[in-house]
């Protein structure tokens, strides 16, 4: 699906940081088919990926200690009215609004129970060009340590609301003006000890056996063997520096 504009509150962008940003795209180029040219070095060297034409996903330098991750942007309409929302709800701001030349505005924060988001006030960048398509991010999902503690958090900041399944593993589908947007579910009891509360990127991909192991091949590990849900045949996998990150076969039936 081609996008040219995102509704304020809608998931619009993902990046992620890496120790080596050039080793980062052969990898992602391999994984996905995704072209990451050499960024400017005004704003580090950030790489801006595209897939059939179209702008995909970023990349920059890794600014934080520890095993690098993926990022999650929400559209906003202002990046600083966004921010004193989530400080007023509980939240805590780790990267204060800024701009990014045209670009746009960006911020992150934590949420109360630690889960970190980005948002995106777009300028000349409205955001991914491409999603929900093979190699293009399709989801974005909070592992929470309380549920409703999430959904009263992020309805405060974007208006978002929540509907939780039954069933031994609840999952929660997030949505905005009746459109399904994002999903949260209870960090899973066999998750790494430990692990807090995080916002983690779904890549959609035509065959996931195929691309599983493709990134093996390439480095990357899997962390959660391929099996199928409602939506479709998904895997946790990380890359060759331990990003963590999910690839889906969506079910066509859905789409």
């Amino acid at each position: 699906m081609h996008m040219d504009a995102y509704a304020p509150g809608v998931p619009s962008w993902v990046d992620i940081g890496v120790p080596d940003i050039q080793a980062g795209a052969d990898f992602y180029s391999a994984l996905f088919g995704w072209e990451c040219p050499e960024g400017d070095p005004e704003f580090g060297g950030y790489r801006v990926c595209t897939l059939n034409g179209r702008t995909v996903a970023g990349m920059g330098p890794q600014q934080s200690p520890g095993p690098p991750y993926w990022s999650s942007y929400v559209n906003v309409t202002s990046a600083d009215d966004t921010v004193a929302k989530a400080v007023a709800a509980g939240g805590t701001v780790i990267v204060p609004a800024l701009d990014v030349g045209p670009a746009g505005r960006m911020a992150f924060f934590a949420d109360p129970l630690g889960a970190v988001i980005g948002v995106w006030q777009a300028g000349e960048h409205p955001g991914a060009g491409i999603v929900n398509e093979p190699g293009a991010f399709c989801w974005n999902e909070l592992l929470t340590s309380d549920v409703p503690r999430s959904i009263e958090f992020y309805g405060a900041v974007f208006g978002w609301s929540g509907s939780t399944s039954d069933g031994p593993m609840p999952y929660t589908d997030v949505s905005l003006d009746g459109r399904t947007i994002a999903g949260m579910m209870p960090i899973p009891p066999n998750a790494p000890p430990g692990m807090p509360p995080n916002w983690g990127v779904y890549f959609a991909v035509g065959d996931t056996d195929d691309a599983v192991a493709r990134l093996e091949a390439l480095g990357g590990s899997v962390l959660m063997a391929a099996m199928d849900i409602e939506p479709g045949r998904f895997a946790v996998v990380s890359d060759p520096f331990g990003a963590v990150f999910n690839v889906i076969a969506l079910n066509p039936a859905l789409s």
